[in-house]
């Protein structure tokens, strides 16, 4: 069984928080906590780098939520069109250490294009024994 839920949030820092608890809500309502808490935290960084990097003025940002069997995948659609790259951060940085994180937590992300403009940045998990579609 497919589910599928969105939300879309203002390009400001309260979002992030209200993006963490969307994501939280949205899984433990689908019956899906094996994960939550890596999910929360890639929503967290993902939803973060809209906010800094990924929006144009007056535009905020869209998380998408899909679960099918076994994976649960996590979407964070922007308006800029410039793609995320991991940066190795120095010890004494207080940033850049989000998408390492997104890569050490999901089993699978990347980042594509979204017409008209814009991007999309996912990343997939699977369930416990579960594999990625």
């Amino acid at each position: 069984m497919a589910l599928t839920t969105q939300q879309f949030f203002d390009p400001c820092p309260e979002s992030i928080s209200q993006a963490r608890s969307f994501t939280s809500q949205a899984l433990t309502d689908w019956g899906l906590p094996d994960r939550v808490e890596d999910i929360r935290l890639c929503v967290s960084e993902l939803a973060t780098n809209a906010v800094v990097h990924g929006t144009v003025p007056g535009h905020g940002f869209l998380v998408k939520l899909d679960a099918q069997e076994e994976t649960v995948r996590m979407e964070v659609h922007d308006s800029r069109r410039r793609h995320p790259k991991t940066r190795q951060a120095a010890d004494t940085d207080t940033s850049g250490r989000g998408l390492i994180l997104v890569a050490a937590l999901a089993d699978g992300w990347g980042v594509q294009d979204r017409t008209p403009s814009g991007k999309i940045v996912w990343c997939c998990f699977k369930a416990a024994g579960g594999t990625t579609a």
